[in-house]
């Protein structure tokens, strides 16, 4: 089974559509409520919601998930039924295979409540019509490339003593997101030598975002919170609650950091832990996402959403 747990939540939705072959006569008798077993598109809704909740039983890699809704939507055609499937779910994977399992088994459950009056009935396809949720639907392209530096504030690394792995790691990260990387810096955790380097980098240089690491928690020589009272002019606090949500979730001592994040200028400056675990939680939970702040920066507001995924018609 796949790890999902550095995935963030989202709103993941799925539509599946199923068609079963069937001779008219079967259509008729179904329409005029004939069919000796019952109407069989009630129960074929009850088993499809039933078979999206229970998909993770059925298809071993499934990872189980708690569905928020399926929709149910019966066409009757001269010689065919279509059965369409919605599922949405508020989780860290997607739902496209319980909408599969669920249109599939509504075409199987009609299919058995009608066999003995159609011999000749077929189950003649069923695809995914679109999906949306996940990372992906959050990366933000850009014409040109965002400048970013990443500033490390610690005594211990800056003296010589430690070497850095969590601003390495920063730097790799803001590669992979495709940022270009201009500077990488290592200071102290004395304020004023803080406050120095970051309005460097937005008032001088530039810079689109400045990523740092360190000085965050409670201790006599953690003043990065201190030190961005003297940058930040506009603060943007769901970027610092997101990673401490986020965190939260995976250790009880997220509680304890202060990271910051806001605006100089045009720069976008977040403070994240010193910790290399705690870099990793923090770069997982913004990252894309948190580059449509750019976008808006630059006064493009938001966009319309363009989020679902269409899926190539298979008929």
């Amino acid at each position: 089974m796949r790890d999902v747990s550095a995935k963030i939540k989202t709103l993941r939705t799925a539509k599946a559509k199923a068609t079963l072959r069937v001779s008219p006569k079967t259509i008729t008798t179904i329409k005029d409520g004939l069919v000796p077993k019952g109407d069989p598109l009630p129960v074929a809704k009850v088993a499809a919601i039933q078979a999206a909740k229970n998909t993770s039983q059925i298809i071993p890699y499934c990872h189980p998930l708690p569905v928020d809704y399926v929709g149910v939507n019966f066409e009757l055609n001269e010689d065919s039924i279509e059965i369409e499937v919605e599922v949405k779910a508020i989780y860290k994977t997607g739902v496209e295979m319980e909408a599969l399992t669920a249109a599939s088994v509504a075409a199987l459950t009609i299919y058995d409540m009608t066999k003995m009056l159609d011999e000749q009935m077929e189950i003649t396809g069923v695809h995914l019509v679109s999906k949306t949720g996940g990372k992906s639907d959050f990366k933000q392209p850009f014409s040109n490339s965002l400048k970013a530096a990443v500033l490390v504030m610690s005594d211990t690394i800056s003296a010589g003593k430690k070497s850095d792995q969590s601003g390495q790691l920063i730097v790799e990260r803001l590669k992979n997101e495709g940022l270009d990387v201009v500077d990488y810096k290592i200071v102290s955790d004395d304020t004023q030598e803080i406050i120095d380097a970051v309005k460097a980098y937005a008032d001088k240089e530039k810079i689109d975002l400045v990523v740092t690491t360190g000085g965050t928690g409670v201790s006599p020589r953690d003043n990065t919170p201190e030190a961005m009272k003297d940058i930040i002019e506009r603060e943007i606090p769901g970027i610092a609650e997101a990673i401490h949500a986020y965190g939260q979730e995976r250790t009880p001592y997220s509680m304890i950091s202060r990271s910051q994040a806001g605006i100089r200028n045009k720069t976008i400056v977040i403070n994240l832990p010193g910790s290399s675990g705690g870099v990793k939680d923090s770069l997982d939970a913004l990252f894309p996402a948190v580059l449509h702040a750019f976008k808006m920066l630059r006064g493009a507001g938001h966009e319309s959403d363009t989020r679902t995924t269409k899926v190539a018609s298979r008929k």
